[in-house]
């Protein structure tokens, strides 16, 4: 894939789990904005497994939840796991530790990316630290902006030759490159799955030797048409089409 992006090759782990498509609502990264459900949301490592169950909330939550925005029993909130998972549901009972929240709906999951892994490759063999302090802003930026559910984890950077035991370990990847089959076309004939990889070029492609090494590891090479593309760009895009395939999949 020609791109015009100035960061490194990246590499995104693509996490496709299945979700309500009504159900999907904004993230709140500060923990005080509304959802667009008009719920506040609120961070708990443990969501309750089902509808009527229970989860204990403490902490700082806690103390946002009924100190800072006053809330009280029976006030319905939304809580999110920081790994796509979200559940509406009301306060049933507060003491000076801690909130019982119980479910008033089964969990739900975004689909989305969740790690980001910046790839050395011949015509990228490296990255500055400050370009990587600078992808943990961008990631961080975007995941507020976009309201996602998922914590977006920037890995360290990765050879290239470390990337191809990941991909003939992944059931499902994918690899921008020029004048390949259109990705709609490619994902018509591939299998659903719940995750894989988007691997995506630096400024001056992946060479011919790199290309002929993740196709025979097992990534399918697929093309996002005849404009030249910038990294972010491209990633975008490939992104949106495998959501898009991942929706059309679900019965």
């Amino acid at each position: 894939m020609r791109t015009l992006g100035l960061s490194p090759s990246l590499s995104f782990a693509l996490n496709r789990s299945w979700r309500k498509a009504s159900s999907v609502r904004a993230f709140s990264s500060d923990h005080t904005n509304q959802s667009r459900g008009g719920l506040p949301r609120f961070y708990s490592e443990v969501l309750p497994p089902s509808k009527g169950c229970s989860v204990r909330v403490q902490g700082d939550e806690f103390w946002h939840m009924t100190k800072v925005l006053r809330l009280s029993t029976n006030d319905r909130v939304e809580l999110f796991n920081g790994k796509g998972g979200l559940i509406e549901g009301c306060i049933q009972r507060i003491d000076r530790n801690g909130l019982d929240f119980v479910a008033l709906e089964d969990p739900n999951v975004e689909l989305g990316a969740n790690s980001v892994t910046p790839l050395l490759t011949e015509r990228s063999p490296s990255i500055s630290e400050n370009r990587v302090d600078r992808l943990q802003r961008v990631i961080q930026a975007a995941a507020k902006q976009s309201q996602r559910l998922h914590e977006m984890t920037l890995n360290p950077p990765l050879k290239f030759g470390g990337l191809l035991p990941i991909v003939a370990q992944s059931k499902l990847s994918f690899v921008a490159v020029a004048e390949a089959t259109p990705v709609i076309s490619a994902l018509a004939s591939s299998k659903k799955e719940t995750s894989g990889l988007i691997i995506i070029g630096p400024e001056g492609d992946f060479t011919g030797k790199e290309v002929n090494a993740m196709l025979q590891a097992g990534v399918t090479a697929v093309g996002l048409g005849p404009n030249r593309l910038r990294v972010e760009t491209a990633t975008i895009a490939l992104l949106a089409n495998l959501m898009l395939w991942s929706d059309s999949q679900q019965p």
